[in-house]
């Protein structure tokens, strides 16, 4: 007798720094592929992911989602299929939950909100290194604040978005954006319905043209509206960037 399938959301984190970014590649590992190896060994039948988001090589993410489809029988318990995933993943990788879902639930695409972080420090630490960008100077962060209100609202992103990317539109809800001082350095805090590939790393990039005095505040507007790429701030390495968190209507934080 044939068994049904049930789908199931996997919330995972992970250091990116050893990995090709999330998705699978021909010539590089990635973590996804780390994944598949794992899930592989305890199903016993090839599983495909389909996650969130996509991270670049070296980005990080305390939470990002997948989904894939399973015997529904193949994971009753729960606290031991855990605790024999993240077994098998490596050391960089951690599974935190396992959440059965309707079967046409996505992980990509039911996602209402997401969220990233990017971190700098300055003055050499060993203990930031693939984990925070250290700059030189000291940027403004107060200029770097007026200039991430402009970005707020719905409107065409495709200044930051990487060239030759094929989507559907460049149009972007960001919710909020702001820097936080801590007691390394800064952290800028991005919130949107959705991002272009490369978004946020170009978004830093430019503010900090303008958090180093060599742009004034009102430049964000203009790069916003000319709608191109080479007007904008070069991005920011990978290393310093986090997906903190993801948002659906139908799973709750806190379970």
């Amino acid at each position: 007798m044939e068994q049904t399938k049930q789908r199931f959301f996997l919330e995972i984190a992970y250091d990116g720094t050893a990995y090709h970014g999330w998705q699978v590649q021909d010539n590089a590992v990635s973590v996804q592929q780390r994944l598949h190896e794992a899930l592989q060994k305890i199903l016993r039948i090839p599983i495909e992911t389909i996650g969130a988001g996509r991270t670049d090589t070296g980005v990080h993410a305390r939470q990002l989602f997948v989904h894939f489809d399973a015997d529904e029988q193949s994971i009753l318990d729960t606290d031991r299929f855990l605790h024999s995933l993240n077994a098998l993943l490596p050391y960089d990788i951690a599974a935190k939950r396992v959440l059965p879902v309707a079967h046409d639930a996505h992980a990509r695409f039911d996602a209402t909100e997401r969220s990233y972080e990017y971190h700098i420090h300055w003055g050499k630490n060993p203990f930031l290194r693939h984990r925070s960008w250290q700059l030189r100077d000291l940027p403004n962060s107060t200029l770097m604040n007026l200039a991430a209100e402009l970005l707020l609202g719905k409107q065409d992103f495709g200044c930051f978005s990487k060239s030759h990317t094929q989507v559907f539109t460049n149009i972007c809800t960001i919710k909020h954006a702001a820097w936080e001082t801590t007691a390394h350095g800064l952290i800028f805090h991005i919130t949107a319905d959705r991002f272009l590939r490369n978004m946020v790393r170009a978004i830093v990039g430019t503010l900090l043209e303008i958090g180093l005095d060599k742009k004034p505040v009102t430049w964000m507007t203009d790069v916003i509206r000319s709608k191109d790429r080479a007007q904008a701030g070069t991005s920011v390495p990978a290393h310093g960037l986090y997906l903190t968190r993801v948002i659906y209507p139908y799973i709750s934080e806190l379970s």
